[in-house]
């Protein structure tokens, strides 16, 4: 793996996305940072350490997945330094450069363990895929829109279990779905929100008005948009109408073909400004392993055909990448390259609070990016920080 340390590289001949706009250029990068974007035929630095012809590949910041549970036969629930490494090698080689450990519906002590292993592998040098901390899905969630959640589980709003997680492990909670309706749901996002802990609305029977009260009391996040949440209706237009019209919600969107239809999504991305959308994944330990029988929480997954359901055939998960995400949507939704990039990048850095120094391509960030073929079909090679984590020649 190319080391970033007191080393450069020129990655040129590559079309760059830019927050607002594409250019063809090179990208000059110098300890792990981003040195200068080079349009054009602009002068370029010939006193790098190394250059990488891009051969008119996509060159886009790296992917920040905020809802992924594993991949390649890891899961986050596992509470294991390999299979972290699994999950972060496997989604590297996907164009993921930050994700969060998301975790399912589960007992204390099985969340705890996600906690202690995300924290201790966060402490550590992380190979491929950056944890940024934990995503919280459950257990404060729905019986009616339980989806692929355990029902033993379920609970009401503990803050003490929550107050005891962070306090021992602070920083790691950096996002939490809850059910707004469950009783003291939102005391919970008020103390939640005074933590600087992102919110989000899930698995949820909430109507439109006790959504508009979450998101007065700080929610401002709806997980896989239109799954597993009460759906619009004219006359009560639901958790669905909220997220599509409240402008305080950033919506997480599945494009895989299976979870929404393409005309669902073009209503989501026109319903919605555009620094307010998020794609993510929500893979499971299948993603990147072949058709067959997995578990989700201590429940039998089906996966055929690429897409994972529960036995009675809700829907569990996915088998998705950020980079088929990426091409799903290039190819389904009509929207621009640079919409989809903010996305898959720059809007969940925005919403993480980490967009000073990562989500875009521009001079003093964070080098985390991906070359991309010109289809999006694969990945050619993924830095983080400045550091090669995955090269497709390598396979």
């Amino acid at each position: 793996m190319e080391q970033h340390g007191g080393r450069s590289l020129l990655i040129q001949n590559v079309r760059i996305v830019l927050e607002e706009r594409i250019t063809e250029g090179s990208v000059l990068i110098k300890d792990g940072i981003i040195a200068q974007v080079l349009e054009g035929k602009e002068e370029q630095s010939t006193d790098a350490d190394k250059v990488l012809n891009g051969q008119g590949a996509w060159l886009l910041p790296g992917f920040i997945d905020v809802h992924v549970h594993g991949g390649f036969g890891g899961d986050f629930m596992d509470a294991s330094r390999e299979s972290y490494d699994t999950i972060t090698k496997f989604h590297a080689s996907q164009g993921t450069t930050g994700m969060l450990a998301t975790t399912v519906t589960a007992s204390q002590e099985a969340i705890e363990a996600v906690f202690q292993a995300t924290s201790s592998y966060m402490k550590q040098e992380m190979p491929y895929t950056e944890l940024l901390g934990i995503h919280l899905e459950g257990p404060f969630i729905s019986l009616k829109w339980i989806g692929a959640q355990n029902p033993a589980y379920l609970s009401p709003p503990r803050i003490e279990w929550l107050e005891d997680w962070t306090e021992r492990y602070p920083g790691i909670l950096k996002l939490l779905t809850l059910a707004p309706e469950n009783e003291g749901a939102i005391d919970t996002i008020k103390w939640l929100s005074d933590q600087n802990v992102v919110v989000a609305c899930g698995h949820t029977d909430a109507t439109f008005e006790v959504m508009t009260q979450a998101a007065d009391a700080g929610l401002s996040h709806a997980v896989h948009t239109y799954n597993a949440m009460r759906p619009l209706h004219h006359r009560e237009p639901g958790t669905v109408g909220a997220v599509l019209t409240d402008n305080r919600i950033y919506a997480e969107l599945i494009a895989d073909g299976h979870h929404v239809h393409p005309g669902a999504i073009r209503l989501l991305a026109s319903s919605k400004p555009a620094d307010r959308l998020i794609l993510i994944t929500d893979a499971i330990s299948a993603a990147g392993r072949p058709d067959g029988l997995y578990d989700l929480g201590g429940l039998p997954v089906i996966v055929e055909g690429g897409v994972a359901r529960l036995q009675e055939g809700n829907l569990a998960g996915s088998s998705l990448t950020m980079i088929n995400a990426f091409r799903y949507m290039v190819q389904h939704s009509g929207l621009s390259v640079t919409d989809i990039s903010r996305y898959a990048s720059g809007n969940p850095a925005r919403q993480l609070g980490i967009s000073e120094h990562t989500g875009s391509i521009a001079a003093g960030k964070r080098a985390d990016l991906v070359l991309a073929e010109p289809d999006f079909g694969k990945v050619n090679a993924t830095w983080v920080n400045g550091r090669q984590v995955y090269t497709a020649d390598a396979e």
